[in-house]
């Protein structure tokens, strides 16, 4: 069994068990939340009905807080002497899938 969910503004696909990587969401280490199921396949049956997956729920636990790779952003104009040097890193979470059903 898994299930296609939203995931911090992407689609995920998930299965009881599995470790993801998404945006970063607000809960302390061990919290549990719930992600929005957008299809559900159960062996030969696929869900993809809006009034159908209203009833099921996909809970993770946040295992920890992660950050990104480091990524370094350079401005440069030729022959006015501007350069600007910036950096960014995205703050991730890791949560495991505990499990899919009602």
């Amino acid at each position: 069994m898994y299930a296609i969910v939203r995931a911090g503004g992407r689609q995920e696909k998930v299965s009881v068990g599995d470790m993801l990587i998404i945006d970063r969401v607000s809960g302390e280490k061990g919290a549990t939340l719930e992600l929005q199921p957008l299809l559900l396949v159960d062996g030969t049956t696929v869900t993809s009905d809006a009034g159908a997956l209203a009833s099921v729920k996909v809970r993770a636990e946040v295992v920890e807080e992660a950050k990104g790779p480091k990524i370094t952003i350079l401005k440069y104009k030729n022959k006015t002497g501007y350069r600007k040097r910036q950096g960014h890193r995205q703050k991730l979470t890791r949560i495991k899938v505990t499990g899919i059903g009602e």
